[in-house]
Parts: structure tokens; C-alpha cells; sequence
């Protein structure tokens, strides 16, 4: 995958570089990745090791991270990826998505699914964006489910989290003879 900048008139998603850190730095103390996922950005530290983490499996050609602009705020948001890339099977992850408190619930991460999903199946061709999103993240799940995300199944207990607990991951997915009717649908007001 090529780090390219995915824009429209509400997001603009740039390919994530070090530098990037001091944007996000502000933004991590107001998320708790670690409740439903394995990963921890409380701390400055934990901070720069997720963000080594991202650029290594970028140099692996695993997955592609972005910092996220809110174009109508006029200020940086957050973070999200296209992982576990799957190039031989044209199948790719969507995840890793978090954003300040600012942001939430403000539609902003309609538009970041609407470019993502746009990139992966129109301009990439892959067949099939996947989700992961721990069962009991009722919130997500919802998210993915209004983006038109079929749940597939569940992964019994595949992620350690919080205090060692032991997530299930609800697995859904998008195939690419399903996006057109979800563009046209779903992101009508973004896709038009």
C-alpha cells in the first residue's frame, strides 16, 4: 500500500510520521485504547512505542497509519489504520481508530470510514475490508454495523487487554460487490 493523503471536505487523513507524536500526545491522555484493545497510549512512552510499532509493520507492508485532521474544527483528531495487509488475497483490516474527546459522536468518523473504504476498494481493489472490535464494545460494534459491516463471527478470547483480561473480537466485513449500494446508501451525503 502507498502512504497517499485521502481528503474530503469534512477529514483529511495524512500517512503518519514521528513527527506527528507532539499532534497526539494531547489527544492520548483522553483515550484508553487499552480497555477494549492491546494497545496502551496512557503515557508519553507507551505513546512513542505504539506509534514505533505502526511504522515497523508499515516497513513490513502490514499496514498504512494515518493522523487524522478535522477539517471543520481546524485541528488534529486522532489516528487510524489499514492493517493486515493482505496483498496476495486482496484483503485488508480497518481499525486502530481513535479520536479525542472533541471528536466523538461529531460524524467526523463517517467521513474517515467513507475515505478508507473508498481507497480499499476503488483505488487499491481489494475485495474485502475487515473489522475486529472486542464483543463488549457496544459503541463500535454500532459503527460498523451503521457503515453496512456484516457480522461474520466472533474470535473466543484472541486479545489480551486490560489487567490480562482475555477479549472475544466480533469479526465483521465488507465485500466489494456490497460497497457500491453502500456508497450510494449510506454515504450519499459524503460520496456525492
Amino acid at each position: 500500500m502507498k502512504a497517499k493523503t485521502l481528503e474530503n471536505k469534512r477529514a483529511k487523513l495524512l500517512p503518519l510520521e514521528p513527527f506527528h507524536y507532539r499532534d497526539l500526545l494531547p489527544l492520548s491522555k483522553q483515550v484508553d485504547l487499552y480497555q477494549f484493545g492491546s494497545s496502551d497510549i496512557s503515557t508519553p512512552k507507551k505513546l512513542k512505542k505504539y506509534m514505533r510499532e505502526a511504522f515497523d509493520k508499515k516497513g513490513q507492508g502490514l499496514a498504512l497509519p494515518f493522523i487524522i485532521y478535522d477539517k471543520k474544527l481546524e485541528r488534529f483528531a486522532g489516528s487510524t489504520r489499514f492493517g493486515n495487509v493482505d496483498k496476495k488475497n486482496k484483503v485488508v483490516h480497518i481499525g486502530w481508530t481513535w479520536l479525542g474527546d472533541d471528536f466523538r459522536g461529531s460524524g467526523l468518523n463517517h467521513h474517515i470510514k467513507y475515505l478508507m473504504l473508498h481507497y480499499a476498494f476503488e483505488k487499491l481493489y481489494y475485495e474485502k475490508v475487515e473489522f475486529r472490535i472486542d464483543e463488549r464494545n457496544a459503541r463500535s460494534r454500532r459503527a460498523v454495523e451503521k457503515i453496512g459491516g456484516i457480522l461474520e463471527g466472533v474470535l473466543r478470547k484472541n486479545i489480551i487487554t486490560k489487567e490480562d483480561f482475555r477479549r472475544s473480537s466480533a469479526c465483521y466485513g465488507i465485500l466489494k460487490e456490497e460497497w457500491f449500494e453502500i456508497k450510494e446508501t449510506i454515504f450519499k451525503d459524503i460520496s456525492n
